[in-house]
């Protein structure tokens, strides 16, 4: 803007257009954006509470407080942000909900706010708005956002898995590529450990990467916990199917895997100790920023992938997925909207997104053509993440249910009682099944 800031416009309550972002971004067709009008006038000295999740890259971070500084500069709103761990973060929001204070706006993760929808501010007017702007949001982000009628909650992106692996020890276990079937997988890690330079997956209540590679592992065989009703039909031959390869798998693993957080598989790659995993591009965002020669020489060694076809013949992925909604308690609500508008706006994004070295793939698909992307060909994997997602609760609606289930780990303990040997793939099953009953059959 020239003669008028932004600051007098949002006072003035002026509609918000593209000429005023400017940035000229491209939809995926070629075409070039339109932005359709944005109405909202902010409350007068409004201050607002920002808890978001604990970063992983500290350029995310970074470049968060930056676009929020400068959003306070332009509207003379305070806005304070906290973080915690994406453990911490579910708890506080429950607690948020059932006491009706706290943080204006959380920033949590997968189907968390489908457990109290009812406390929540819409959103469809910011939804529509970014939207109409930036290509339409993915499905799965879609899913995450949508409760009936309603947006109660903005999608901020996708935490994408892919498997993160050493190029050298791949080939020395003879693959010039990567496996992308489930037979070549056991192979690959069959080998790697024969070498000398195992494979180690999380199977402890790692809220990211041991449900991630489990749910792939279940829904790649075409295992669910519930059918398109909400019906529990986890225990099922699929499901024995996925438990009877994921433990082949897990005799392969380094030892100690039964206990690991989200940090232990990225702090075990980095050391050497394992040659492959499954987790988000932190490791190589961390290797190739590091002043340790060691380190960066992992860096310059590794590469990514998609998490490799099963049975069902297409991509099955769980990754992670980030969500900031709005508690009706909000004393200013029109603020925050105007903060999530401004921080999802191209001209905050991109940059964020680049920043963080693209820990977190774009929920609207304008957003693809970002240069992180392409700068970097081992970033390219990430990309894609959204649309090769299933939502956690597939293949059954989202809600308390779906999102008790992920937050009890039920899927992740299935699975490491096989993997462990204390249970036999069936008995896991049924187990498993019961425990998920409880939550879909009250």
């Amino acid at each position: 803007m020239t003669d008028l800031s932004r600051r007098d416009v949002l006072k003035a309550g002026v509609t918000v257009t593209a000429a005023a972002a400017g940035s000229g971004l491209v939809l995926p067709n070629g075409v070039a954006r339109t932005a359709p009008a944005w109405n909202n006038q902010p409350e007068s000295n409004a201050q607002i509470r920002v808890l978001r999740w604990k970063q992983f890259v500290q350029g995310d971070i970074d470049a968060f407080n930056a676009s929020t500084k400068k959003f306070t500069e332009e509207t003379g709103i305070k806005v304070r942000v906290d973080t915690e761990s994406w453990e911490d973060v579910r708890p506080k929001a429950a607690v948020a909900a059932n006491v009706g204070a706290g943080p204006d706006i959380i920033i949590g993760t997968n189907d968390d706010p489908h457990k109290f929808p009812e406390k929540l501010v819409p959103l469809n007017d910011l939804a529509d708005y970014l939207g109409g702007k930036y290509g339409g949001w993915y499905d799965v982000c879609k899913s995450y956002g949508i409760r009936g009628n309603d947006w109660i909650a903005l999608p901020q992106g996708v935490n994408g898995s892919c498997f993160n692996y050493r190029i050298s020890a791949v080939r020395k276990a003879g693959f010039e590529t990567f496996p992308n079937d489930l037979p070549g997988l056991l192979k690959l890690c069959q080998a790697l450990k024969a070498a000398g330079t195992p494979a180690g997956f999380a199977l402890g209540h790692a809220t990211g990467d041991a449900n991630n590679w489990t749910h792939w592992c279940l829904w790649a065989y075409g295992g669910k916990v519930v059918d398109q009703n909400g019906k529990v039909v986890l225990d099922s031959p699929e499901t024995v199917a996925a438990l009877e390869y994921a433990k082949q798998l897990a005799e392969t693993f380094i030892s100690g895997t039964l206990s690991w957080q989200d940090p232990n598989n990225n702090k075990a790659f980095l050391s050497s100790d394992i040659a492959l995993t499954g987790n988000g591009i932190s490791i190589y965002a961390v290797a190739k920023n590091s002043k340790d020669p060691a380190v960066l020489a992992i860096a310059k060694d590794m590469n990514h992938a998609p998490n490799p076809i099963g049975p069902v013949g297409r991509p099955m992925e769980q990754n992670l997925q980030m969500v900031a909604f709005l508690f009706k308690y909000s004393k200013y609500p029109k603020a925050a909207k105007e903060y999530l508008r401004f921080m999802w706006e191209e001209e905050q994004y991109g940059p964020w997104m680049a920043a963080s070295n693209g820990y977190v793939s774009q929920p609207l698909k304008a957003y693809a053509s970002n240069p992180i992307w392409t700068v970097d060909p081992k970033n390219t994997p990430y990309r894609d993440a959204a649309g090769r997602s299933v939502q956690n609760g597939y293949a059954g609606p989202l809600g308390y249910a779906s999102a008790a289930v992920m937050g009890d780990f039920i899927v992740v303990d299935m699975f490491a009682e096989v993997c462990s040997g204390n249970q036999t793939a069936k008995a896991a099953a049924q187990r498993a099944a019961d425990r998920a009953k409880r939550y879909y059959e009250i």
